[in-house]
C-alpha cells in the first residue's frame, strides 16, 4: 500500500510542486495520474521512488515511512519498485539481454538464476528473438518493452511508469498499456503518469488529477475528464485503509513507525534464489575475485624480480677486477701462425732455446776470430 499524508514539496527556487496531498492506493491496484505540465504529477511520483523527498508530511510504503528513511536504505526501497522511463534509458553499448541482465547484476542474483529469469522476462514482453539485438536495432516500441522487460525482472512489488507512451505511435502505445495491464492481472501494483487521454478513456481504471499541487479528482472507471462534476479531491484512506491511522493519531502514538529493514551486504534478496544457488555464486564470486586478484598481482611480482635481478648483476659488478689499462697490461697469450694460443710453459721453453743458439753463435764466432791460422795483422783490422 501507497499511502500520502499532508504531503508538501517546495523546491529551493521556491516553487510549492505540492500542497498538502494525501490519497491511498491499494495493493494490485492500477492507477493513471494524470495533469497539465508543471501540475506536480511528476514530483509526486519522484517522492514514490524516493528521487525527492517531502518538504513535509509523509509518504508510507508497506507502513514504512520513506520520507524519513535514511540514503543508504534508498537502494534497498528502489529494488522493490520498478522504474519506467519516457526516454527508455539502455546502455547503447549492451545487447537487449545484457541490459536487462545489468539490473540483476546490480541487485546480485547469481549468474546461472539470472539467465533464467531474463529469458522468462523477455519471453513475456514478446522478445525473446531479439535477445541478441542492440538497442539501436529495434524500434521504439520495442525498446520500452526491454525497458518494461528490465522492470518486471525483480519481479517488483509495484511498477512506475513515466509516460511510458510519450514517443510512441498509437497503436504502439496501445500495446504497451496491454503489456502493463497483464502485469497488473498478475497483482503487481501499476501507477502510470500520462498525458495521453484516449488510453485513459479507453481503460477506465482509477484516476487521480492533480493541479497547481493539489489533487483535484480521485475517481475509479473514470476517464481522462471527470465524469462526475461533483468529485471533491477527498483521501481514500478512510474508505479502503481503514486500519491505517491518521497523521495526528501516528504523531500522539508512543510506537513509532517500523524502520525500514536493512539489507546484509553479500546477500541475494529473500526472493532469490534459494540457499544452494547462493552458495554456488558465492563460490564462483571468489574464484573469479581471485583470478582478478593474480592479474592485478603478476605485475608486482615481475617488479620484484627484476629489481632481484638488478641487485644480482650490481654484486657481480663490484666483486669482478678492474680490467687492466694498456700501459699495465701484460700479454696472457701468444697468437702463433695456426691462431692458437701458446702455453706459458712452452714459451719458457722457446726462451731458453733461443738462449743456447745465442750462446752457441757468440761462441762460434769468438773461436773464429781466435783461429790460430789468421794472421795477426788481419786479427786487428778484424777488430
Amino acid at each position: 500500500m501507497i499511502r500520502f499524508e499532508n504531503v508538501h514539496k517546495t523546491y529551493k527556487t521556491g516553487t510549492d510542486a505540492l500542497r498538502g496531498v494525501t490519497f491511498a492506493i491499494r495493493d494490485g491496484e492500477f492507477v493513471f495520474v494524470i495533469g497539465k505540465s508543471g501540475s506536480g504529477k511528476s514530483t509526486l511520483m519522484k517522492c514514490i521512488t524516493r528521487e525527492e523527498k517531502p518538504t513535509e508530511g509523509m509518504v508510507i510504503i508497506d507502513k514504512f515511512c520513506i520520507s524519513k528513511m535514511s540514503r543508504a536504505l534508498v537502494p534497498t526501497l528502489r529494488r522493490q519498485i520498478g522504474i519506467i522511463y519516457q526516454d527508455f534509458r539502455l546502455i547503447e553499448s549492451k545487447t537487449v539481454e545484457e541490459n536487462i541482465a545489468f539490473a540483476g547484476e546490480i541487485v546480485g542474483i547469481p549468474k546461472k538464476k539470472l539467465h533464467q529469469m531474463v529469458d522468462i522476462v523477455l519471453s513475456a514482453v514478446g522478445l525473446r528473438d531479439k535477445a541478441n539485438s542492440m538497442p539501436m536495432e529495434l524500434s521504439g516500441g520495442e525498446q520500452q518493452r526491454v525497458a518494461i522487460a528490465r522492470a518486471m525482472l525483480n519481479n517488483p512489488k509495484m511498477i512506475v511508469a513515466d509516460e511510458p507512451t510519450g514517443n510512441l505511435d498509437p497503436e504502439t502505445s496501445e500495446s504497451i498499456m496491454a503489456l502493463l495491464e497483464e502485469i497488473n492481472r498478475q497483482g503487481t501494483t501499476v501507477i502510470v503518469c500520462t498525458h495521453d487521454s484516449n488510453l485513459v478513456d479507453r481503460m477506465k481504471k482509477r484516476v487521480i488529477e492533480v493541479d497547481d499541487g493539489l489533487i483535484v479528482r480521485d475517481e475509479f472507471g473514470s476517464g481522462y475528464t471527470a465524469e462526475d462534476k461533483t468529485a471533491l479531491p477527498k483521501s481514500m484512506i478512510d474508505e479502503f485503509v481503514p486500519e491505517v491511522m491518521t497523521l495526528s493519531e501516528l504523531q500522539a502514538s508512543s510506537e513509532p513507525l517500523p524502520k525500514f529493514p536493512t539489507e546484509e551486504k553479500k546477500k541475494a534478496l529473500p526472493a532469490f534464489p534459494s540457499e544452494e544457488d547462493e552458495t554456488e555464486d558465492v563460490k564462483e564470486k571468489k574464484a573469479e575475485d581471485k583470478v582478478e586478484e593474480k592479474k592485478t598481482e603478476a605485475p608486482a611480482e615481475e617488479k620484484k624480480i627484476e629489481k632481484k635481478e638488478e641487485k644480482i648483476e650490481e654484486k657481480i659488478e663490484e666483486k669482478l677486477p678492474e680490467f687492466p689499462s694498456e700501459e699495465n697490461k701484460e700479454p696472457l697469450i701468444t697468437v702463433v701462425d695456426d691462431k692458437k694460443p701458446e702455453k706459458k710453459e712452452d714459451k719458457k721453453a722457446d726462451r731458453k732455446a733461443e738462449k743456447k743458439a745465442e750462446k752457441k753463435e757468440k761462441k762460434k764466432v769468438e773461436e773464429d776470430f781466435e783461429d790460430p791460422d789468421i794472421p795477426s795483422d788481419s786479427k786487428e783490422e778484424g777488430k
